[in-house]
């Protein structure tokens, strides 16, 4: 294991061992360059996760304020190109859900939704498939159908993200749910305190969204927060890796997939482990409950 890794660790998809820190592919610049680089590093400091999608669009411009979305299936295309032929420890998470001419995809269009990320990856069959939801009081129907996919060899492994309890009941009568991907920070997360205790009870990776940029800041950057940056001043720290440790001290079962577009805050993201250590780290988000 890289040494950005040994402090927090690894734990499980399913029967796929993953390091806690891993990459988030959504903001990934549009210099193809710079992006091959940025992954290719990753893998080289120990990412062995990278969590991506096939409706990510990409950013007009370096500085991340506009997206492009004629860029679509952009972020799974560079993962191609930078890290194909994958390693064989390698587990590239994906989603599908989500249309961008009509709303959330009905279950039987599923299929080509994931047929669509095996072409853009380049692989016979996805290590890992979330149903991303919205809007529905039960995901049966959907989830049913990625299973059957499951089944058929095309699908390892299945995740369920923008969930509340009840859809994880849902899933869990239908096929084995290894992970759980819901917004959680420490501003706003701890509506999903419930679902977290939940998972880690059973064995259930959470991976959280908008851990650093709050859910009005998609386009980047990190959240300002008084508590965040004190501390990280008083440690000689980014805010973005206090973000991260905390996140990371909620629970073992817990993955951070932190996004970047450069080298220099990938390192920094990677190095969030070490602040596991500190004092009060966990304490930051008491009182948070919105």
């Amino acid at each position: 294991m890289h040494p950005y890794q040994t402090v927090v660790g690894s734990y499980t998809l399913g029967d796929l061992t993953v390091n806690r820190i891993g990459f988030g592919a959504k903001r990934l610049g549009k210099d193809r360059a710079q992006a091959t680089e940025l992954l290719r590093r990753a893998v080289e400091w120990g990412v062995n996760h990278i969590d991506t999608a096939a409706f990510y669009p990409t950013y007009a411009s370096p500085s991340h304020k506009e997206h492009d979305f004629s860029a679509l299936e952009w972020a799974n295309e560079v993962i191609r190109q930078a890290l194909s032929p994958y390693p064989a420890d390698l587990v590239i998470a994906t989603k599908v859900g989500p249309t961008t001419t009509s709303g959330l995809a009905r279950p039987d269009q599923l299929r080509g939704q994931v047929e669509a990320n095996l072409r853009a990856l380049g692989r016979d069959h996805l290590d890992m498939v979330y149903l991303r939801q919205y809007g529905l009081d039960s995901i049966v129907e959907h989830y049913g159908a990625l299973a059957e996919l499951r089944q058929a060899g095309m699908i390892r492994h299945l995740g369920i993200s923008n969930v509340r309890p009840p859809h994880l009941a849902q899933a869990g009568t239908i096929a084995p749910v290894v992970a759980v991907q819901n917004r959680y920070g420490i501003d706003f997360g701890r509506v999903n305190d419930e679902l977290l205790s939940t998972c880690r009870a059973q064995n259930i990776a959470f991976v959280p969204f908008f851990a650093l940029t709050g859910t009005g800041r998609e386009r980047g950057g990190v959240i300002e927060n008084d508590a965040v940056n004190t501390f990280a001043r008083a440690h000689g720290v980014s805010p973005a890796q206090v973000r991260i440790a905390w996140t990371l001290s909620r629970g073992p079962h817990i993955l951070a997939i932190p996004g970047t577009s450069g080298t220099r805050h990938l390192a920094e993201n990677l190095r969030a482990g070490d602040l596991l250590q500190l004092p009060g780290i966990a304490a930051l988000g008491a009182g948070n409950h919105s």
